[in-house]
């Protein structure tokens, strides 16, 4: 696959990428390398992966525990600790393996550490490669907030082995197929046809699919790296699902939500609010419903925990003079950013994600 250039840097794909990472290790004559896991990659990804570097370079492995509520400023003190004691410096490299969690929290640890060293990401999730890869988009949760803490860093380069996926489990994959039906919604209706389809459990069909999306999230980034228009396109779906997602994080009696599993309850949800709103039509909307409950199941909402979910959504980093702001649908590919919704049209859209 042809590579794609983002602002500063390239995304590479399978082979293509080790080819690249590897010239780049023995351009910049780099001799120590710092390895950032999680222990579900630390097992099933990075045995791999050192078989496909020099064995000239030393390698020295950091490994964090895996799950959303480790993405936070304690994990970050613990690396930078550990890159301390290993003797890192400015002129060292940090590679980020790992899914979406590891990429942000371990591209904000080397942009700040000793005021910023060098970084890889290496997305081994369907999600970390078709949204976090791209962007350079870095930071942690505070308390139950999602990535309240960060800062725009671009990584040397990003790297896509797509065979990684073959670790995951069905329900992983799944959670990164909800922002790709993001993509479709708000930039592509044939791609939002192949998900609906389930291309996506075909293996040369998904290369496809992980590319376009790249690609599309690429473009957007390119024309707006700060986020002050078009790219808040890309949060379609996140100001209620972000919410719903920390609530669930928050609360241990509640059963725990993937990230695109609460994103793909807020696409609907802020579907049914574009329809109220912006007209967006009913079938389509139908049609979002059907598949999210089909390839998700249903969460149940209960109407006691709505109000904190509410209350979560004051905090979303899109929001104007305190006022929650959303992205809103006419129709497939035809958008509204800055839109303003009351809350009784959220606990509508709630409840016919419910019914």
């Amino acid at each position: 696959m042809k590579p794609i250039t983002s602002a500063s840097y390239s995304i590479y794909f399978n082979d293509d990428a080790y080819q690249n990472l590897n010239a780049y290790i023995a351009k910049n004559e780099i001799d120590k390398v710092y390895i950032l896991t999680d222990k579900n990659t630390h097992k099933f990804c990075l045995p791999k992966f050192k078989t496909k570097i020099p064995s000239t370079v030393t390698i020295q492995t950091i490994t964090i525990n895996d799950g959303e509520i480790n993405k936070n400023i304690n994990t970050c003190v613990e690396v930078w600790k550990a890159l301390t004691e290993l003797e890192a410096d400015r002129k060292s490299l940090i590679i980020n393996i790992g899914g979406g969690m590891v990429t942000d929290l371990g591209g904000f640890v080397a942009s700040t550490f000793k005021r910023g060293i060098k970084f890889i990401n290496i997305p081994t999730t369907l999600l970390s490669m078709v949204d976090a890869s791209v962007g350079s988009k870095t930071g942690v949760d505070l308390d139950n907030l999602k990535n309240l803490v960060g800062l725009f860093s671009n990584p040397e380069m990003v790297l896509i082995d797509s065979t990684f996926l073959e670790t995951l489990p069905e329900r992983e994959l799944k959670s990164g197929v909800a922002e790709v039906i993001k993509y479709g919604l708000t930039f592509d209706a044939d791609l939002l046809e192949t998900i609906k389809q389930d291309k996506w459990k075909e293996v040369a069909a998904l290369n496809n699919i992980i590319y376009q999306s790249i690609e599309i999230k690429n473009k957007v980034v390119l024309e707006d790296f700060k986020e002050t228009g078009l790219r808040k396109v890309l949060n379609f779906g996140h100001t209620v699902g972000h919410a719903i997602e920390s609530y669930h994080l928050d609360h241990k009696d509640l059963d725990r939500l993937l990230h695109g599993e609460a994103i793909a309850i807020g696409m609907v949800v802020e579907a049914y609010i574009s329809k109220e709103l912006h007209g967006f039509p009913e079938e389509e909307l139908a049609s979002l419903k059907q598949y999210v409950l089909k390839t998700y199941g249903k969460t149940t909402i209960a109407k006691k925990h709505v109000p904190a979910i509410l209350e979560l959504m004051k905090h979303d980093k899109k929001n104007i003079k305190g006022t929650v702001r959303y992205i809103l649908l006419k129709n497939i590919g035809e958008f509204v950013i800055d839109a303003e919704a009351t809350n009784t049209l959220v606990i509508e859209g709630l409840d016919y994600y419910e019914r």
